[in-house]
């Protein structure tokens, strides 16, 4: 059975540039990244320390729409910083790539690629209907990061149980697991992206997730205003 998703009007009315990348997998098998996606992931944070400084990382298309998107939410992006900011300070600093599994390997990749916030959740964990929306002050969960986080004036992911995903930090409760058979991927895009690159990242976001983790795209779809 298909997650649903739809934009909720406070996301609409104030973040109206914003669409969703949703693809939707069943059957998958999760494990450790295989080698071949290691050397490509590892060759391209080798080429992208060579061709950005961490000084002007806010300055990369993405980082600064999305950092944009932010503040009209009504958040601070210096303090709660979008997720493809985040894990493309941490790579620019000269950490390595912070490996997890073969599922959330491949959509941190893309992420910071793209310099997109992506989301992967286990659909197993989600709840009837979910609703990209702005958080209010009863939104808070445990984030990846281990750390509670108020998700107030944040746009989120919520289903019947309450919020789980956003754009800054995903909860712990739909995290990807290799447990996980049926999969969520979220790819959260800012207006400067055109409909025609969309279409393009969402195809190769699809292409490459089943190619490194088997089982079947089930859905594949833009949703916006």
């Amino acid at each position: 059975m298909l997650v649903q998703v739809h934009m909720d009007a406070s996301i609409t009315e104030r973040l109206p540039q914003i669409s969703l990348g949703v693809l939707q997998y069943r059957g998958v098998t999760v494990s450790d990244s295989p080698k071949m996606l290691q050397g490509r992931i590892n060759f391209f944070v080798e080429n992208l320390r060579l061709e950005h400084d961490l000084a002007r990382l806010t300055e990369i298309p993405g980082i600064r729409e999305w950092r944009s998107c932010l503040k009209q939410a009504g958040t601070d992006p210096s303090r709660y910083r979008p997720s493809a900011e985040a894990l493309l300070r941490r790579l620019l600093q000269g950490n390595p790539f912070f490996w997890v599994n073969s599922a959330v390997d491949v959509n941190n990749f893309f992420s910071v690629l793209h310099a997109l916030p992506l989301g992967i959740y286990d659909a197993a964990q989600i709840e009837g209907d979910v609703s990209f929306r702005l958080g209010t002050a009863d939104d808070r969960y445990e984030g990846l990061n281990g750390r509670e986080v108020s998700m107030e004036n944040k746009p989120l992911l919520a289903d019947g149980l309450g919020a789980f995903g956003s754009p800054i930090v995903d909860s712990k409760r739909t995290c990807v697991t290799e447990q996980s058979r049926d999969l969520l991927h979220v790819i959260y895009f800012h207006d400067q992206i055109d409909s025609a690159q969309k279409d393009e990242i969402l195809g190769s976001v699809g292409r490459m997730f089943t190619e490194i983790n088997g089982g079947e795209l089930v859905y594949s779809s833009i949703i916006s205003t």
